[in-house]
């Protein structure tokens, strides 16, 4: 409540944002990676990303301004779980290395 005359008060604000139901999702993240090899470092980031009432988007930036699909989900992803979902995608197209691969170094 801010206390002002014509501003509504806070229980019916609350009453109103429960009824409300998001009409897009987007939740950027930006993450760093140590690897063995040239560059040593790799940075990358992806979104999540929906659409009401589509579902839940994993999204990983390609690097020329434009996000391409990873994965979909009917639940949003935790964001361990979207990390790991943008992490097995570089894994997947050879940016870093495999599981069993990082285990050998």
């Amino acid at each position: 409540d801010l206390g002002a005359p014509a501003f509504p008060g806070k229980d019916f604000q609350d009453r109103f944002l429960s009824r409300v139901k998001p009409v897009y999702y987007l939740r950027t993240r930006q993450y760093s990676r140590s690897i063995s090899q040239p560059p040593f470092i790799v940075n990358f980031q992806g979104c999540i990303f929906r659409s009401y009432p589509g579902h839940f988007q994993t999204l990983l930036d390609t690097g020329t301004g434009r996000y391409r699909k990873v994965v979909g989900n009917d639940i949003r992803p935790a964001l361990g779980e979207f990390k790991e979902q943008l992490t097995d995608e570089l894994r997947n197209e050879g940016v870093i290395a495999k599981k069993e691969e990082e285990g050998a170094l």
